[in-house]
């Protein structure tokens, strides 16, 4: 007897030893591969059935079973599970009355972040409207894009976001669009007020059929993308998309106990999906931010008690960037959520404000395969595993990075690297991952699509990312790829900004892609030009031009004249070669130019300015 229970020892011991080394991740895998089936199971279950329980009906659940508890915190002032449920029936009640809206239709939003957003948003939902979310910090020619993008025929716009609207305010009443403001009275014609009329509305629910669906296919929301090419597009977000995003926090271990600091725009999914429904999906409450403030952030921490705050890369590397004080680790926060941190900010992130755990993840608004980095491994933006591989088919191709074409072999189909080689990142399209695709013309949508990628017949979404997967089924971003860059949190469409800056008189082309700067997340964006025979630069006129019809993140930072435009061998715009010189003037003889914020010009970029850069003294 006891010789057995020696035995039974050694082989339990030697079977944890055994997985400690060459499984160190089993427990955690099994853990978050549990939580993902039995919510993947959940949702089979609505497909089945046609009973959707949707995001919102998640939250009216919550407002019945959590009344009193807070649901958002804003300025100091917070607004429980009752008072949104209640305030978002009378937004319903004010439209249904007035009989503008009716199931189905799509309303366009264009507001901040602010209660209002959230009021709004959950209203026209309860009246089986599709809301599409707006960027505002897009303007004229591309906002009038996107409104029209999406099919709607009612805006909504904050009250704060009315001057975005006089480029197109003509347009839109052209087109009999209704415009209706967060306000209660307005001084612009022909635009409705709001707040006026809440008033009066009462607060009782509308009829519950109107928000009813059947199917988890149904589009709720539109959030726009810059996509690959061209003006941004409205990535359609079904209830499918919407209920897996309200998982995210729940799968890296929140609860309704934690209080979660919300900073990014709410137009963004990371900011709707992942965080608002988030917090609906678990009863718990969250921080809104106007906006994002380096300076604020610990002190709101500490304020209002956060334990888990969302971020992306440059939030990070805002705060690294902050004078150290005293007492940095002096606050509750446990968790962060987001993607896009580097390697060496995230350890620095760490030394200096505490064991919290950063939890990145991979995903696009529309795409349909998303990575989780669960165990917090430094530098990877998810993980992977052999039971994950066999449920959402993705793998990494050949890709020729100078020519912008995927490698293909003699077959004619696509060829996977090997562990630790980047790869572009494919997914496959089925009914387990299935791809919604954007609104308005299929060409949009098909443009993203690969077909027969390794047999006849078969159907990839193209990324348009690099990764890297290692030894141990970690994955790693490497580079966008394609004619988009990512900058100050945004993704970037060369091609609109081509399109914007190509108009002007002086120039004859104008190819645009994104350059790495010392110290920053993303790439900066930056303008390769020909001139028009004859013409100069002209530095005041591009700098006005680009300022009033691009946003902040999407205006080139840096102009390089040449001669003549370099193409590929399928006569694309060589992009390649003009990323990896960089806008370094001591190694480029072309003329280089940089916007100069305070002279509102584009100055000659000289090697003292670069140097400047380079060091942090210029904040780009």
């Amino acid at each position: 007897m006891f010789s057995a229970w020696i035995t039974a020892l050694i082989a339990g011991v030697s079977a944890l030893v055994i997985q400690k080394l060459f499984f160190p991740y089993f427990w955690m895998d099994l853990k978050y591969l549990t939580k993902a089936i039995s919510y993947g199971i959940k949702i089979e279950t609505y497909k089945k059935t046609a009973k959707v329980v949707t995001v919102l009906d998640r939250f009216m659940q919550q407002a019945q079973k959590i009344p009193n508890k807070p649901f958002i915190i804003y300025e100091d002032n917070a607004f429980t599970y009752q008072d949104v449920d209640k305030r978002s029936n009378q937004v319903a009640q004010v439209f249904f009355k007035q009989g503008v809206l009716k199931k189905g239709d799509t309303v366009a939003l264009l507001m901040s972040n602010e209660p209002d957003f959230i009021n709004v948003w959950f209203g026209l939902c309860k009246l089986g409207c599709a809301v599409a979310f707006l960027n505002f910090n897009i303007k004229s020619r591309s906002l009038l894009h996107c409104f029209n993008s999406c099919g709607a025929k009612t805006l909504v716009v904050g009250s704060d976001m009315t001057d975005t609207l006089e480029d197109i305010l003509p347009n839109l009443h052209e087109d009999n669009i209704s415009v209706w403001i967060m306000a209660s009275e307005s001084h612009q014609p022909g635009i409705n007020t709001i707040l006026d009329k809440l008033e009066d509305a009462p607060d009782e629910p509308v009829p519950a059929h109107l928000r009813a669906t059947d199917s988890v296919k149904t589009p709720t929301l539109y959030i726009f993308t810059s996509g690959t090419t061209g003006l941004p597009k409205a990535a359609v977000i079904s209830q499918l998309q919407s209920l897996k995003g309200a998982a995210g926090l729940w799968a890296y271990g929140a609860t309704a106990d934690d209080i979660v600091y919300v900073t990014l725009p709410l137009y963004h999914s990371a900011a709707s999906l992942l965080g608002v429904g988030g917090c609906i999906e678990l009863g718990a409450t969250f921080v809104l931010k106007k906006k994002f403030s380096a300076s604020q952030f610990w002190s709101d921490c500490r304020k209002y008690n956060v334990t888990v705050f969302q971020y992306i890369g440059e939030i990070c590397r805002y705060l690294c960037n902050m004078p150290k004080k005293e007492g940095e680790k002096d606050h509750k926060v446990r968790m962060g959520v987001g993607n896009g941190v580097q390697q060496n900010i995230w350890k620095e992130f760490l030394d200096r404000f505490g064991d919290i755990k950063l939890c990145e993840l991979y995903g696009s608004t529309e795409g349909n395969v998303c990575f989780m980095n669960h165990v917090g491994k430094i530098g990877a933006v998810g993980r992977s595993n052999f039971f994950y591989k066999r449920i959402f088919k993705y793998c990494l191709v050949k890709y020729d990075l100078e020519n912008g074409e995927i490698i293909l072999n003699e077959q004619g189909f696509c060829e996977e690297v090997k562990k630790g080689e980047a790869g572009l990142l494919l997914s496959q399209i089925n009914s387990m991952s299935p791809f919604f695709g954007y609104a308005g013309s299929k060409s949009l949508t098909e443009k993203k699509l690969l077909r027969d990628v390794f047999k006849k017949g078969d159907v990839y979404l193209n990324t348009g990312d690099l990764m890297v997967e290692d030894h141990e089924d970690f994955i790693y971003f490497n580079d966008r790829i394609g004619d988009t860059f990512r900058w100050k949190g945004e993704n970037v469409s060369t091609t609109e900004v081509a399109d914007v800056v190509g108009i002007i008189d002086f120039l004859q082309e104008a190819n645009i892609y994104g350059v790495s700067v010392p110290g920053y997340e993303g790439k900066a964006g930056m303008a390769a030009v020909v001139l028009n025979p004859g013409c100069g630069f002209d530095g005041k006129s591009l700098y006005e031009h680009v300022e009033h019809y691009l946003p902040g993140y999407a205006r080139p930072r840096f102009v390089r004249i040449q001669k003549s435009m370099e193409i590929t061998g399928t006569f694309k715009q060589q992009k390649f070669r003009l990323v990896e010189s960089g806008f370094n003037p001591s190694t480029i003889t072309d003329s280089l130019y940089f916007l100069d914020e305070s002279q509102k010009c584009y100055v000659p970029l000289t090697t003292e300015i670069f140097d400047i850069i380079a060091s942090g003294q210029i904040k780009l």
